[in-house]
């Protein structure tokens, strides 16, 4: 008996429905049975925050994909999946914009001409997300498609429902960051970025950050430049009890040293020069709420007196003032220095040290974290697209071997300048605007000593053409990279897509396409 293909496709999902999967593992399994069902050659899930649609799974885009944030109000196709309590199947002459022009793997260019499908999640009535299916065939999709789809779409919702109340615990600490983020923006104060990142350090770190979150202990937070320290610090205080009161910063670097007790304890008018009326100092202005005190290494001896003894009374006195005030107020330190060998050689008050490191939390580098900086480009790129006014802005495969195999000294905030210069270059040596723009390895300008190529590699691939047209070019760099990757692996396609991070099924046919196998 031959079973229904839509029902065999179904009921692995619905197996799965009562298995602990993790979640990228659960949507990953989703998009591979939908693909499977609707074969296409891009498929992606979609969650709705806000007023951005943030990818959470991705099948035959670029990886850089899941690090973009698509504005809806920029998206008109997405906003008419949203808009649409049925899917929606849009016509190979439609002239709106696609979200997914120079993403889609394996396809050099624009997507005028191909057949695009798709539809809203509701989960509870209401949206929840997408899901959107793209073929460079533009008579890929028939009406019954849309029936297909629709049926998908209900163990899809069933799905996501799942893992949402699997991953409970949370889905509550985000619905308190995000009550956070609502009282902040009301107060007029910028939403900050959220941390990006898949690789097994960023997990670990994230981890860390939900387990002290929810307590009141004070957190050293150490790393490196550039690193994202102030971002770790954000992420704590709102899931924090006192993520409704507000996060105060403070540079101690910044100040200079006859200003650092006025800016940490405030003074009274007339307690010095300048001093024309009272004002408050961080402490108070974080009373109830969280003081982030950025680049505390920085802070002289006397002043690291003054700030251990707010630390262990609770109570602070204003410059020039009698009385003395108490707060309330859990503190988050930051450095880049190496606290413990500064009490060592006298340089820090081991009593300071051991109040602020309760728990001490490191952010890994930039280098540790693997293709987390393929997910960050991706941001970078995103954040710089709608300002440069293109269509597209995306990384060529040669860009991202560049940036898999720089050292990042100075980390993410190095990466995120790197982004928005390249694409500025880019763009001026076009002398009309692009929809779609390319940064390829030279736009990056990367010092070449500081790129690491496997010796396997370098000894196996041998340099990319630089005469003939760009495609021929491109076809064979990604020739010489996957021969040289197959070659390492033994010939396992799968352990050679894990590598480039791509899809098997995709790597197989690109393979084909190259003429490999």
């Amino acid at each position: 008996m031959t079973m229904n293909p839509l029902l065999a496709t179904l009921l692995p999902l619905m197996a799965d429905l009562s298995r602990d999967l993790p979640e990228a593992e659960r949507y990953r399994r989703l998009l591979e049975a939908l693909r499977t069902l609707l074969p296409c050659d891009a498929t992606a899930l979609l969650r709705l925050e806000g007023e951005y649609l943030v990818p959470l799974a991705v099948d035959g885009l670029s990886a850089d994909t899941l690090g973009r944030r698509f504005k809806v109000a920029e998206q008109p196709r997405l906003q008419a999946l949203l808009a649409s309590a049925q899917p929606t199947h849009f016509a190979t002459d439609c002239r709106l914009p696609d979200p997914y022009d120079g993403l889609v793997e394996c396809h050099l260019g624009r997507l005028d001409v191909h057949d695009c499908l798709g539809c809203a999640l509701y989960l509870d009535d209401r949206p929840w997300g997408v899901l959107t299916l793209d073929a460079l065939n533009p008579q890929r999709f028939a009406e019954p498609d849309l029936d297909t789809l629709e049926a998908f779409a209900s163990l899809a919702a069933a799905t996501v429902k799942a893992s949402e109340r699997i991953q409970s615990l949370t889905r509550r600490a985000e619905d308190e960051r995000a009550l956070a983020e609502v009282y902040k923006r009301a107060a007029g104060q910028v939403a900050p970025r959220e941390l990006i990142g898949q690789s097994p350090a960023q997990r670990r770190l994230q981890a860390e950050i939900e387990v002290v979150g929810n307590s009141e202990l004070n957190v050293l937070i150490s790393g490196e430049t550039g690193v994202g320290k102030e971002l770790v610090a954000q992420a704590i205080h709102a899931r924090s009890p006192r993520a409704r009161a507000a996060l105060i910063s403070l540079n101690c670097a910044a100040l200079p040293e006859a200003l650092i007790e006025s800016e940490l304890f405030g003074h009274v008018r007339g307690a010095f020069s300048g001093a024309v009326s009272d004002r408050r100092g961080k402490f108070e202005l974080a009373d109830g709420g969280t003081l982030f005190l950025d680049e505390v290494g920085e802070l002289s001896l006397p002043a690291q007196a003054k700030l251990l003894r707010v630390l262990q009374s609770g109570q602070l006195q204003r410059v020039g003032a009698d009385r003395e005030y108490r707060v309330d107020v859990r503190v988050l330190a930051a450095t880049n220095r190496d606290l413990a060998q500064e009490v060592r050689a006298g340089r820090f008050r081991a009593d300071l040290y051991h109040r602020l490191s309760v728990y001490p939390l490191r952010v890994p580098p930039l280098r540790e974290r693997g293709r987390d900086v393929i997910l960050l480009a991706g941001t970078f790129l995103e954040e710089n697209r709608p300002r440069l006014g293109l269509r597209s802005l995306r990384l060529a495969p040669d860009a991202h071997a560049v940036l898999l195999g720089y050292d990042w000294p100075g980390n993410v905030r190095e990466l995120e300048h790197l982004i928005g210069r390249a694409a500025l270059k880019a763009m001026a040596g076009h002398a009309e605007r692009p929809r779609i723009l390319s940064l390829h390895a030279a736009d990056l300008h990367l010092p070449s000593a500081s790129v690491g190529t496997p010796p396997a590699e370098a000894e196996q691939a041998p340099a990319p053409l630089v005469n003939g047209d760009l495609r021929q070019a491109l076809e064979q760099y990604q020739r010489q990279l996957i021969s040289a990757c197959l070659s390492r692996h033994q010939g396992s396609y799968a352990a050679a897509a894990r590598e480039l991070g791509l899809d098997r099924a995709n790597l197989n046919r690109l393979a084909k396409r190259l003429q490999l196998r």
